[in-house]
């Protein structure tokens, strides 16, 4: 048979495969409308597997692996379905999209960042609130503290950078604290060598930044490797060191702002490793403020350590059109070869389908948070 001929028997066996499908899936939700009365689990792994090796002995050899692949998609589906009609009656994410729901973003606003005044923190914090109240912390577990003790409404804290990535330790921060994610911005960053009003270039002995700085600036930094390079907790606090420690030999990393605001000389500008080098800042918050135009959902959760756990949950991503932009794993620790996974995804919360998305894997999965839904801005 010819091509064409070929693809019609396809089409035919498609729409087959489609009415079987239809009343597998209802059949499905059958049997869970009746899990729900009897108060049985939704998931029954003896049933799961019976079916998978069963669909692998009546396949040929030369199929068997993908007839499991098929099958194992035809189970998340259909569990998929009986979670819907299981969980009916709680609608619990409808009423707290509904009631996180905001009229607009505020222009005023209590926010904690990390550092001090001239800080990167402090700059993306000025790009979201013209007239914020600024509370500096000297970690940035100190920004999650000031939020969730109420300190400040809101919070500052850098997620990844284009050139040296993600920045782990909020990462590994966001699973001790209890926060969500109310905006998000990219900043520019440009980096500059700062020395003390006087110095030289040729006096330069150390050089004092934050970790990421050092990173961004790898390039610069390692064509003189008869520098000291000395971490510190913020490019800032850096620069005001360096402002009031008197020495001639030491110079910072950081803003052009803070060359202004701790009277330092600008020694050379742009000293990243590329001219396109922007951080993201994530502004979070102790309770879900959802506003006009969010178009993001953060997800955090973990996944069971068993073969296509990550695979059935980009299916169902997929299938409710969604495009993930991020994915970013952690270890647990104290549980070998187990992670949390961070997912960030372009959707609208609002949209159909969304709430019992959400409903279903908070509830299948051992851990899910939903970390926020926002807009972010350029």
């Amino acid at each position: 048979m010819d091509r064409e001929t070929l693809r019609k028997r396809i089409d035919q066996i498609d729409e087959e495969l489609i009415k079987l499908l239809e009343e597998r899936l209802d059949i499905a939700r059958a049997i869970g409308v009746e899990k729900a009365e009897k108060g049985l689990p939704i998931l029954d792994m003896a049933r799961e597997r019976d079916v998978l090796n069963r669909a692998a002995e009546k396949a040929q050899s030369v199929n068997e692996t993908y007839v499991k692949l098929v099958f194992s998609a035809i189970l998340a589906a259909s569990k998929n379905a009986q979670t819907h009609v299981y969980y009916k009656d709680e609608a619990t994410w409808e009423a707290r999209i509904a009631k996180a729901k905001r009229d607009a973003f505020p222009t005023r606003a209590d926010v904690a960042c990390q550092g001090t005044e001239g800080a990167y923190s402090q700059q993306a914090c000025d790009k979201l609130f013209p007239m914020a109240r600024i509370l500096y912390c000297n970690t940035f577990e100190g920004v999650f503290k000031a939020v969730e003790a109420g300190l400040c409404r809101y919070g500052i804290l850098p997620i990844e950078n284009s050139l040296a990535g993600s920045v782990t330790a909020v990462y590994d921060l966001m699973k001790k604290h209890k926060f969500y994610v109310v905006r998000s911005v990219r900043l520019k960053i440009d980096h500059a060598l700062l020395l003390p009003r006087g110095a030289k270039f040729s006096d330069i002995r150390e050089i004092v930044s934050h970790e990421q700085a050092i990173s961004q600036c790898s390039e610069f930094l390692g064509q003189h490797p008869e520098w000291k390079v000395t971490r510190y907790e913020n490019t800032a606090a850096a620069a005001r060191y360096v402002s009031q420690s008197g020495r001639k030999d030491i110079a910072a990393i950081a803003s052009r702002r803070c060359a202004a605001l701790y009277d330092l000389h600008i020694e050379r500008e742009n000293v990243q490793n590329q001219s396109d080098n922007y951080t993201r800042f994530l502004c979070i918050a102790k309770d879900m403020e959802i506003y006009p135009g969010a178009n993001k959902i953060s997800l955090m959760l973990t996944l069971p350590h068993v073969p296509g756990a990550l695979f059935q949950l980009m299916a169902k991503v997929a299938a409710m059109g969604m495009n993930v932009t991020k994915l970013e794993s952690r270890p647990i620790p104290g549980r070998d070869f187990e992670f949390l996974f961070y997912f960030d995804i372009d959707a609208d919360i609002t949209a159909p389908g969304m709430a019992a998305f959400l409903e279903e894997i908070t509830r299948e999965l051992e851990t899910c948070q939903m970390l926020g839904a926002y807009a972010e801005l350029p």
